[in-house]
């Protein structure tokens, strides 16, 4: 799931990746705004998901998928949209635009 967060004073949004899956351990965000490499989700005990917060350049769309336990790819299933890949797969979508 994503929420997102809009500032007055700045021209980004902070997003909150929120994410479940019945046998992480582990959960790493993969995305064009990470240059594609693993960055590591922490769990959240008292809602059991895993979270990640990261501010994005507004009026943009960013692809992103999650690796769980470092070997299943994974989509958001509430994200913005989706979009084919070369893996013949499809990324999730963040769309940062203010509506």
């Amino acid at each position: 799931m994503l929420s997102k967060r809009f500032f007055k004073t700045k021209n980004e949004a902070e997003v909150t990746f929120e994410f479940q899956h019945p046998q992480a351990e582990q959960v790493q965000l993969v995305a064009e705004f990470t240059d594609w490499q693993p960055v590591a989700m922490k769990f959240n005990k008292k809602e059991q998901c895993f979270k990640l917060k990261q501010r994005l350049p507004n009026d943009q769309q960013f692809h992103f998928r999650y690796l769980v336990n470092g070997t299943i790819w994974d989509n958001d299933h509430h994200a913005d949209g989706y979009i084919a890949n070369s893996f013949g797969t499809e990324n999730s979508i963040v769309n940062t635009q203010r509506i």
